[in-house]
């Protein structure tokens, strides 16, 4: 087969350092949103539905066929963070957290995946990050500790 194709799809999750709520704002985070969106669209790694809260993000995008899910995630954190801090000078000590989780999705899932993702600020009225952390790996069978998962 001459061809390579792949429609792979991934849940990224990660949060702001320390869970520091710093996207307060719904219009920032909209356009947060917006521009991790452009850069998964400029790295071939089209975003299903990017979301934000306070202090965590949500994308579903398909995994490029020659890009890794670490470089995928790190140019989203290195062009966002220096985004979010251009945005207001009171936000100069943004960071993420150093990890990220990352889930495949099934085709078959994908629309309750989008569902869920959409409906984030619901969950949180209700869940922590970190409760909703662990239910993922959990959900996804992976094993972790907990000394190492925050930061």
């Amino acid at each position: 087969m001459p061809q390579s194709l792949s429609d792979v799809l991934i849940h990224v999750v990660y949060s702001t350092k320390n869970r520091v709520p710093y996207l307060k704002s719904p219009e920032l985070r909209e356009h947060l949103n917006a521009f991790i969106v452009g850069t998964l669209k400029d790295i071939g790694c089209p975003s299903l539905i990017t979301r934000s809260v306070e202090d965590h993000i949500h994308t579903l995008c398909q995994l490029s066929r020659t890009m890794s899910i670490a470089e995928i995630v790190k140019q989203m954190k290195v062009t966002s963070s220096g985004w979010v801090k251009e945005q207001d000078p009171n936000l100069a000590d943004f960071y993420w957290q150093a990890g990220y989780g990352a889930f495949s999705v099934s085709h078959s899932n994908r629309d309750q995946v989008k569902h869920y993702i959409a409906h984030q600020e619901e969950h949180h009225r209700t869940r922590t990050y970190q409760e909703e952390f662990r239910l993922l790996l959990e959900r996804h069978g992976i094993e972790y500790d907990e000394r190492y998962v925050w930061d």
